[in-house]
This record gives C-alpha cells, sequence and structure tokens, in this order.
C-alpha cells in the first residue's frame, strides 16, 4: 500500500520498517516512551585504556549487523570513521548500519566496505561525495535513512534508532574517559552531536589522538559516559572543518540577496533588543550576518543569542557585543574553535538541546530569525537541499528542517538560477522541509512572501521592499533559463527522507 504525502507517493513500509507518513510540522507528538541510559557499572581501579581498535572491538564484543555511530565534529577532516570500519572489515565484519551525523568526501573509503557487504545500511542527516553517488546509484543494499540533526537526536532519546556502539573522536582524553574538543593540536570546537549517543549508546568508545593525565578539563563529555579510551596516531585534521564556504560573499549577485534578507529582517519588526538568529555558512548567509550586524550598530540593538555554523564573523558580533551568547552545537572554521575555547559567552550545546522535537523545549523554539539556502524551491515554499535537480543525493537537511520549524521566521536565501536552471519549481525533486514552516524567499530579483504570512507582506510592502509572488518569480526564473525537462525516476526507493519528528516526508528513488 501507498499514501500520497504532499503529492508524494510513500510506502507503508521498506526494507521491513513500518513508514509512519508526515501528517504536518507539528503534527506528530511523543509516544510517552523514552529509552532508557544503559546501566555502565565501572569497578574502582578498572581501567578503561585500551591499546588498539582491535582490542576495543573485543571489549564490546563488536559482531556483524550492528549499529556503530560517528560524528562531524571534523567534517571533511575525519579520519577516524574510515579507521573503525576499515580495522571492522579485517576482523570479517559484514552488515554494518553507519549511523553517522554526517558523511563527507573523505570518506570515499566505505564505498568499497558498502560493495563488499560490510556496510549495508546508512543513517545520516547528510551525504556527500562519493558514498552520495554510491547511494544514488542503488550500490547500498537498503534504502539510506535521511533525518535532520533534531531528528537523529530525537530518534536516539525515543529509542527509534539504537546504537550499539558510539566511537566518538576526542581532540583531548584522559585514561578515564573524560573528553573535550577544544584542545590538543586536533581541536576541532563543539562536540555536541555526539552528546545524544554518548548518552544512550549501550557501548560508548573515546578515541583521541591526546591522551592527558587525569582529570582533564574543561570536559565537554564525561567519564561516566564513556566506557572505553584508545589512542590512535591521528584522529582527525582540524583544518577539514573549513570545508565550503566559511568567508563572506564578494559575489555581487550573493550581496544582493544578503542585502534584500538583511531588509526583510529589518522590516519584519524582529529586529529588536534580545533579537535571536541562526544563520548558515554560506558566503550569502555570512554576507546577511554582515548585513545584520550593520544594522544592529546603527539601531543599537544587542541581540540575545546567535547559532548555527558558527565562524570568526559570529564570533567577532559576540565580541563587539552585537549579541550577548553564542550557542554552538558545530564549529565551521578555527577562529570558532578559538573562541568556544577561552569565552564563557560561547557555549557548547548538544544536539538535543538545540533541535530534538520531543523534548520540553529545543534552542530552535527561541530563534527569531533563521536564515537558510535551497537547492530548489517549490510554488508552495516546500525546500529541497537534499538532492539536485537530477535526483543524486548531494547533501541533507542537517538542521535546515528543525531551524524552520522553530523561528519566527524563515527565510530562504537563493539565486533565481543556479548552472543555468531555475531554483523555483512547480515541483521540488524531494522535499526536506515543508512549505508551512518557510516563511520568505529572497532572491536577485526580488522577495516572495508565504501566503499565509499576510503580517510579513504587509510590513514588507509598507517598507517598500521589491515584493513578487513565488509564481511570478518562478515565471521570470523560466524566462531566463526555460523551463526544465522532468529527469524520470526508477521504482526502486534509495533513500527514506524522514521529518525531524519521525515521520516519512518523502523518497528518493534511483534514476530510470
Amino acid at each position: 500500500m501507498r499514501k500520497t504525502i504532499l503529492g508524494r507517493e510513500i510506502p507503508d513500509q521498506l526494507d521491513g520498517i513500518e513508514l509512519k507518513p508526515f501528517a504536518g510540522a507539528f503534527a506528530a507528538r511523543p509516544s510517552g516512551t523514552r529509552a532508557a541510559p544503559p546501566v555502565k557499572c565501572r569497578l574502582p581501579g578498572e581501567a578503561k585504556c585500551l591499546p588498539d581498535l582491535d582490542a576495543v572491538f573485543t571489549k564490546v564484543g563488536l559482531k556483524s549487523g550492528m549499529t556503530l555511530s560517528f560524528h562531524h565534529h571534523f567534517r571533511n577532516g575525519d579520519m577516524l570513521m574510515n579507521q573503525v570500519i576499515a580495522a571492522a572489515a579485517k576482523r570479517g565484519i559484514k552488515d554494518l548500519r553507519i549511523a553517522a551525523s554526517s558523511i563527507f568526501p573523505v570518506h570515499a573509503p566505505l564505498v568499497e566496505f558498502i560493495r563488499s557487504g560490510v556496510i549495508t545500511r546508512i543513517d545520516s542527516d547528510y551525504v556527500s561525495g562519493p558514498v552520495a553517488e554510491a547511494v544514488s546509484s542503488g550500490l547500498l543494499p537498503r534504502a539510506a535513512v535521511f533525518r535532520t540533526h533534531g531528528g537523529r537526536a530525537r530518534a536516539i532519546e525515543c529509542g527509534d534508532l539504537h546504537i550499539d556502539v558510539a566511537f566518538i573522536a576526542a581532540p583531548s582524553a584522559d585514561a578515564y574517559g573524560n573528553i573535550n574538543g577544544v584542545t590538543g593540536e586536533t581541536a576541532c570546537g563543539s562536540l555536541g552531536y555526539a552528546f545524544p549517543d554518548a548518552d544512550y549508546a549501550d557501548q560508548v568508545v573515546a578515541v583521541t589522538d591526546n591522551l592527558q593525565p587525569y582529570p582533564l578539563t574543561p570536559i565537554s563529555i564525561s567519564q561516566e559516559r564513556v566506557g572505553w579510551v584508545v589512542e590512535l596516531e591521528k584522529i582527525g585534521d582540524p583544518n577539514g572543518i573549513v570545508s565550503g564556504t566559511t568567508k563572506v560573499t564578494k559575489d555581487p549577485v550573493q550581496l544582493l540577496i544578503a542585502q534584500n534578507a538583511a531588509k526583510a529582517i529589518a522590516a519584519s519588526g524582529l529586529l529588536q533588543n534580545g533579537f535571536s538568529l541562526q544563520t548558515g555558512a554560506g558566503g550569502a548567509s555570512l554576507a546577511a550576518a554582515a548585513f545584520i550586524a550593520e544594522m544592529m550598530r546603527e539601531k543599537h540593538v544587542v541581540g540575545s543569542f546567535i547559532m548555527g555554523g558558527i565562524t570568526g564573523l559570529l564570533v567577532k558580533m559576540l565580541e563587539e557585543g552585537l549579541f550577548k551568547r553564542i550557542l554552538d552545537v558545530q564549529d565551521f572554521d578555527l577562529e570558532a574553535v578559538r573562541s568556544v575555547r577561552e569565552n564563557p559567552a560561547h557555549e557548547e550545546v548538544g544536539a538535543c538541546l538545540y533541535a530534538s522535537p520531543f523534548n520540553s523545549g529545543c534552542i530552535v523554539n527561541q530563534l527569531d530569525c533563521a536564515i537558510l539556502g535551497a537547492t530548489e524551491i517549490d510554488t508552495d515554499f516546500n525546500v529541497n537541499v537534499l538532492t539536485g535537480s537530477a535526483g543524486a543525493i548531494m547533501g541533507g537537511s542537517g538542521g535546515h528542517s528543525d531551524a524552520a520549524a522553530g523561528a519566527k521566521m524563515t527565510i530562504i536565501t537563493a539565486n533565481l538560477t543556479r548552472s543555468r536552471i531555475a531554483v523555483i519549481k512547480d515541483r521540488v525533486r524531494t522535499i526536506c522541509t515543508p512549505g508551512e514552516t518557510v516563511d520568505v524567499l529572497v532572491t536577485e530579483w526580488g522577495i516572495a512572501v508565504n501566503p499565509r504570512r499576510t503580517d510579513l507582506l504587509e510590513r514588507f510592502t509598507k517598507a517598500k521592499l521589491p515584493v513578487h509572488s513565488i509564481e511570478k518569480l518562478r515565471e521570470k526564473a523560466e524566462r531566463l533559463c526555460g523551463k526544465a525537462r522532468p529527469i524520470p525516476e526508477g521504482e526502486r526507493i534509495v533513500g527514506i527522507v524522514e521529518y525531524r519528528d519521525g515521520t516519512i516526508i518523502d523518497v528518493v528513488r534511483a534514476r530510470a
């Protein structure tokens, strides 16, 4: 059986798993059950330090069919996941599920482990590079599950994602399992995406290249959560966290989009003392943050907190006094790493606190504004950040859907055309963020407001912003580059797109 959700056909079951269909951004509620953290007992004097990964596998009882988790605080500089899977393969381990918060091009060696049957399932919030290509082509035996950052935390808390062994890359650790990401030669900043795994995984292994005397301080994840410690020669390259654009764009089109986004925020009435903001680390998003900073100086506005992909620009805004706090689940450059280490107003937070929808209140619910990007957006304001126009997997929601659901105003910034293809569609290839949680689209040719937000439309019109219907902007894009022909999809489902509440909002099909 299949159900039609936002114009998509969603199967009732796939790979033996019952799929609960998306019913609305705020329709699902927790069942009242939560996964209890496992009991982890240690006798006085019992050692945790082990000599190598092979010894770790013996202690945790690693076997085929298990779920292993990894985290992306090193982003494209991560070395740990490749090392662990290679060592597992040497032991003849098969049929592993990899529950990685994100997968990057550096993880290309995993493709061979998919081919050989070592990896048969992937559960992640973002996948790019050769692994994304392998999943798109149908190489993975089972459909990959794509979650949001908050959805992953929720799934772990609720027991929907059960982790047998969590491997946490630790730039500094002591022999009893206290770890942090802010000291040592490989310091990468916040370890926030590993927090729920440390709390709920059956076994937690801290892997470090900087073993320090006990007790290590500061502590990000404490010894009470860590079962085993192993030291390797190198766990990651902190320069890899700077993957992607982390500087303010100089492109005039991107600057125009950023300026229009800042004007929209000013016109919204939200730019007052106590203003809170999440922005991405892309060039246009950072340019928008720079324009917002100018307006805050002019209006003498002091914001409450800023979060998102933390970069040196946001650190500068904190140190200038434009914001009182940075709440940090992920760092995107080394200046951000320095700040979270040195500045008590720059606070490391975990993924559950950041964006899990089924706890007593996550940070995204306190956002005034979120500035986000899009691969595609349709005339119903549904956003795709997972697949390209041809259907190939090239990213993922990350915190996109979480921030959009929580913020008072969600702004999507996007060029009207990209690589001679219209960004606005009648229907996006893959829905990641539902249109009911998106308020504004800002392009270089004008601004579109979701018809649900008549209040913003009135404010923007009064401020004489270049407001157009999203249909008019779509028509403009199609006049510039023509209307793309739809690329046919195959029948086989290679990816399940899970909304933050655990319901299924879309699926990714192999190309025909």
